[in-house]
């Protein structure tokens, strides 16, 4: 019986060795997928961080975008305001610029006005006898035509400029011919070396020095 005994345990030595190698495989194969469980679950957690982080980040800049968009807004609605109001003070500046300009214009009608009274009323000189003519006297005309008279040089120098010259019209003054010609009046002072704004019918005023 003894003999029996111990092939018995001969023969349940190698099972159980077995068994321990399974269980230690089990073992040890627990530990390895706990181990990337546990990995895992510490990669899982951190992405949902990173994520919650993000999402905090974009709800700041939409945030952001929100409240640029407002600021654009309000500065928009300035900018039309502040384009009404220059808008506004140009068309009032122009207005008190024709105001000006035509104060100006009366002023100097008067002014004119007054020049012509006081011409009109001082005395004129009687014109100067003409003496008679040497062949009046004897009674004897020259056979040889009278040559053409030669055109002052200012006349010469007016037909030679041509549209560069205007003559004053009545009822005309030098802020007028300025308009028409788009010349400044003091330009056209300047040209036509004028002491003052006052013209008179007939003169001839050089609006151009265009060749």
């Amino acid at each position: 019986m003894n003999g029996e005994a111990r092939v018995g345990t001969f023969l349940l030595r190698p099972a159980g060795r077995i068994i321990m190698l399974i269980c230690g495989g089990l073992l040890f194969s627990g530990c390895v997928l706990s181990e990337k469980y546990e990995a895992e679950k510490a990669r899982s957690l951190n992405f949902q961080r990173l994520l919650a982080q993000e999402e905090k980040r974009t709800g700041e800049l939409d945030n952001e975008v929100k409240r640029t968009k407002r600021e654009l807004a309000e500065y928009e609605t300035r900018n039309r305001e502040l384009t009404a109001q220059v808008q506004a003070v140009r068309e009032q500046l122009a207005r008190s610029q024709e105001e000006t300009e035509a104060i100006k214009e009366a002023a100097l009608l008067e002014r004119k006005a007054k020049t012509d009274m006081r011409r009109a009323a001082a005395p004129k000189a009687p014109p100067p006898e003409s003496s008679p003519n040497i062949s009046e006297l004897l009674g004897t005309s020259s056979s040889s035509p009278p040559e053409p008279a030669t055109p002052p040089a200012d006349v010469q120098m007016d037909a030679k400029a041509g549209s560069n010259i205007h003559v004053v019209k009545p009822g005309e003054t030098l802020y007028r011919i300025s308009r028409r010609y788009g010349v400044k009046v003091d330009t056209l002072r300047k040209w036509n070396k004028l002491p003052d704004d006052i013209i008179e019918v007939g003169q001839k005023l050089v609006v151009s020095q265009e060749p």
